[in-house]
């Protein structure tokens, strides 16, 4: 087995997701890694084969790894051991530290931090920087710790080894492109072509033209032959964004080249065969476009056959900060200024409700990056830069009491606030958490809690409807 330049690694680890994000990351690191999932086959990769590190889930298929690492340290008495482990208990990390493990990560880890442990496992220096220039996710497609990130991660990996057809949902600028991007990079046919094309951006008589291509004189303006989207992603990947914007007459088509693999160009007679996988995604519910017959049921169902759905980002706030490390890294190497974002401005961004979603908070890192006169960027100069812009915060969403006056603060700050602006902004975004916080203040019990908002109970039991409060969650268990 050949040295790599940053060390040889071997990953013990069977759960697929976690293993594809560990590798991709240690791996744009110039390590060599071999992955296994078991006791047995660990053992075999140890018996002639040299490891500068060992990373080891604890709960593996065939046993216990932390119980069999004596015949790992038979096999290779002074390579490092970092165990990872679900099983997030003071028992597990006595277990660990009593193997003498290098280091003990918990799941979710900090995969910064994973990547520092191997690399001073493997005695390279680690960076001290507090902000690193290449954050986790640098090189891989798609960002977030969120657990509903890890969802979505996990969908990736099962479609990664085979050519299923994936439609991807979500809101605009959710990143359905990039999860297009991992499906290639990382599966099979990272060797072919990614093509993508936004069939709403093509004009209706245009869009079989596009995807098919056509010859000459194939209609006026057809001056030469045009080869389309689906030859040019042979062997690779196409990616077919806004599928709900399909007309009705490509539709047709395009389901007929999915069920048989092959092509016609527009004014052609030949039928050309083709290898692609299809991603196909879209910000529109297509179930009711299929009732109304704007949209085919037999090619949802054929583009339907594996679905990621991509939440919100007010859905994963969690990955804000690491959302926001990304962009500023992403600014620096494309020539922007070095800044930094303060806690307490990335308290408020946190609070922001998001409707751009991640696309949405790209552009406005990007515009504080270029705005920001000092090097730290904090709430004031959130406000210079975005006056109103980054207040409103999504109705009912849950803040602390800091969080509150925060966001109270800047926006009674804000240069010439649009007249009763606030007092709306203030109303609607907290009364949600209030009512919640009465309701948890007394047990979920709602004439208790009406007295204490001063409010009449029906009122009370009124907006708890329409909010969308479940109020027995905050009851307290017998």
């Amino acid at each position: 087995m050949r040295r790599a330049s940053g060390g040889n690694v071997l990953l013990v680890e069977d759960d697929s997701a976690i293993a594809t994000v560990i590798t991709a990351a240690l791996e744009d690191e110039g390590f060599r890694i071999e992955h296994c999932t078991s006791i047995a086959a660990r053992d075999g990769w140890l018996r002639g084969h040299p490891f500068d590190v060992m990373l080891t889930d604890v709960m593996l298929e065939d046993g216990d790894g932390l119980a069999s690492l004596d015949r790992v340290r038979k096999a290779a008495p002074n390579m490092p051991v970092i165990v990872l482990s679900a099983q997030n208990t003071l028992d597990t990390a006595v277990r660990a530290s009593d193997s003498d493990a290098f280091e003990y990560f918990p799941k979710p880890f900090d995969l910064d931090e994973l990547v520092q442990a191997v690399q001073q496992a493997c005695g390279e220096t680690a960076s001290g920087a507090s902000m690193p220039d290449h954050p986790e996710d640098d090189g891989m497609p798609l960002v977030g710790r969120s657990q509903a990130m890890q969802s979505v991660y996990r969908m990736i990996t099962r479609v990664l080894r085979n050519d299923l057809t994936v439609l991807v949902t979500g809101e605009s600028g959710t990143g359905k492109e990039l999860v297009a991007e991992a499906i290639h990079q990382l599966g099979s046919r990272r060797s072919g072509p990614f093509v993508a094309v936004n069939t709403a951006a093509i004009p209706g008589d245009l869009i079989e033209s596009e995807l098919f291509g056509h010859e000459k004189g194939a209609f006026t303006g057809a001056v030469a032959q045009a080869i389309g989207k689906f030859e040019q992603a042979n062997g690779g990947t196409l990616f077919l964004d806004e599928i709900g914007d399909m007309p009705a007459e490509a539709q047709t088509r395009l389901l007929r080249a999915l069920q048989s693999g092959r092509i016609r160009r527009v004014g052609g007679r030949q039928e050309i065969a083709v290898d692609v996988r299809i991603v196909a995604a879209t910000n529109r519910d297509l179930i009711p476009m299929i009732s109304a017959g704007t949209f085919r049921e037999d090619l949802y169902y054929r583009l339907n056959v594996v679905p990621i759905e991509l939440p919100p980002l007010r859905d994963r706030r969690e990955d804000i900060d690491v959302l926001c490390q990304h962009f500023l890294s992403q600014a620096v190497e494309e020539g922007l200024p070095r800044r930094q974002l303060s806690s307490d401005a990335l308290e408020l961004l946190r609070a922001r409700n998001w409707r751009g979603n991640v696309r949405e908070l790209r552009n406005v890192v990007y515009r504080l990056v270029l705005m920001a006169r000092d090097d730290v960027i904090d709430p004031s100069s959130l406000s210079d830069i975005l006056g109103n812009e980054q207040l409103p915060i999504g109705q009912g969403e849950d803040r602390s009491e800091s969080g509150i006056a925060q966001a109270l603060d800047v926006w009674l700050d804000a240069e010439n606030p649009p007249a009763g602006a606030v007092y709306a902004q203030a109303i609607a975004a907290f009364e949600k958490p209030l009512i919640e916080h009465a309701l948890g203040r007394t047990s979920g019990n709602q004439l208790r809690a009406a007295k204490l908002l001063g409010i009449n109970r029906n009122t009370l039991r009124k907006r708890i409807g329409e909010l969308g409060i479940e109020p027995d969650r905050f009851a307290r268990p017998l």
